[in-house]
């Protein structure tokens, strides 16, 4: 909230855009209400497509772009790995660079072992110079304009449906990640879950339909319904993974 107070006065003061960095969708509420607080009436968000989780602040009466673009990394080993979004993820992250640098990632279904990374326009380059390798596949990186991005081909989330025994955060959470309950339970005592962007330490907590868990280390999912009970008395689920 401060950075966006900060952000504010500093396209007050000089009269011009200003841009931060990428934002969580939990870090985006906070700015909208430190902005709204200060009655700011020209910000918006842009993560460099329609449909962006990850966006960055922009304080801009002309409502212009965020210095957003995108890296293109195509895997060019023979014998190709199916690569997903940890492993580019993890792949940039590995050349130290900030998180907040980095917006969403994207796997077309259309272009397989190809990845499209939202950067902030001044890491690109020293990205598309930086990262050789994903995984174990060699890749070739180069910088493209979002416009060189087929945004209708991205496909919808793949609906999975699980039972459960309680809405207990340990059980879900088991069944989202397709483990037992025990390692469900270190992982929170780890202090490796988040729901909403909320640290959890309580593995007996409830969980809610709409709740959103981060996993570090094991993605990002939603638990999307909450429906009735099986003859074995355990509670159906739907959730997917982002």
């Amino acid at each position: 909230m401060r950075r966006a107070e900060d952000l504010y006065r500093a396209a007050s003061k000089r009269g011009q855009a200003c841009g931060g960095a990428f934002l969580s969708d939990r870090q985006q509420d906070l700015a909208r209400a430190a902005l709204e607080k200060l009655g700011c009436d020209f910000y918006h968000f842009d993560g460099g497509y329609p449909e962006a989780q990850r966006r960055v602040l922009v304080l801009d009466p002309e409502e212009g772009p965020a210095p957003v673009c995108f890296l293109k990394i195509e895997s060019t080993a023979f014998a190709q790995q199916k690569l997903n979004h940890q492993d580019y993820l993890g792949a940039l992250l590995g050349l130290s660079v900030e998180r907040e640098c980095l917006g969403d990632i994207l796997l077309l279904p259309g272009e397989p072992q190809v990845a499209y990374a939202a950067v902030l326009e001044r890491m690109a380059d020293l990205l598309a110079r930086e990262l050789s390798q994903v995984g174990r596949d060699p890749v070739r990186v180069t910088v493209c304009d979002r416009s060189q991005v087929q945004w209708q081909e991205m496909p919808q989330p793949e609906i999975k449906t699980a039972t459960v025994s309680s809405l207990r955060l340990d059980s879900v959470l088991a069944a989202l990640l397709n483990t037992s309950r025990a390692q469900a339970s270190a992982l929170i005592r780890e202090g490796r879950v988040e729901i909403g962007h909320i640290p959890q330490t309580n593995a007996h907590a409830g969980v809610y339909e709409g709740d959103v868990f981060s996993v570090r280390g094991k993605g990002k999912f939603q638990l999307k319904a909450v429906g009735g009970r099986s003859r074995k008395d355990r509670i159906f689920i739907e959730f997917f993974q982002y």
